[in-house]
């Protein structure tokens, strides 16, 4: 019995388990004159998700948020990803570090 109740958690978790890199839903930004388009993204609360961040302007930038802390520096003409963790509902704001007076915009977890 004992052999039968490991083999079922062992399955379960198996069948739950972490979301896999390729399973996970990328939205993407664009960073043109120092502004972020779109400048607001959705997301399904409690999934976690990639940001992808297109730099078309010619100064590096950088694609900051406090909460949670993630800081990933783009440079112009490349493309970065980021990992988001799960995040429960809320609005969660980010800028690029190197010019916060314009590009700013918000992760909307609903």
């Amino acid at each position: 019995m004992k052999h039968l109740l490991a083999a079922v958690a062992v399955l379960a978790v198996a069948a739950i388990g972490p979301a896999r890199a390729e399973d996970l839903a990328t939205y993407s930004l664009a960073l043109k004159n120092h502004r972020f388009t779109p400048a607001e993204i959705h997301v399904p609360t409690g999934k976690p998700f990639f940001i992808s961040v297109k730099n078309l302007d010619d100064t590096a930038d950088e694609f900051e948020m406090h909460n949670p802390a993630i800081e990933k520096v783009v440079p112009p003409g490349d493309e970065g990803k980021v990992r988001i963790r799960p995040l429960g509902p809320g609005r969660f704001p980010f800028f690029g570090d190197f010019h916060q007076d314009t590009a700013q915009g918000a992760i909307v977890s609903e």
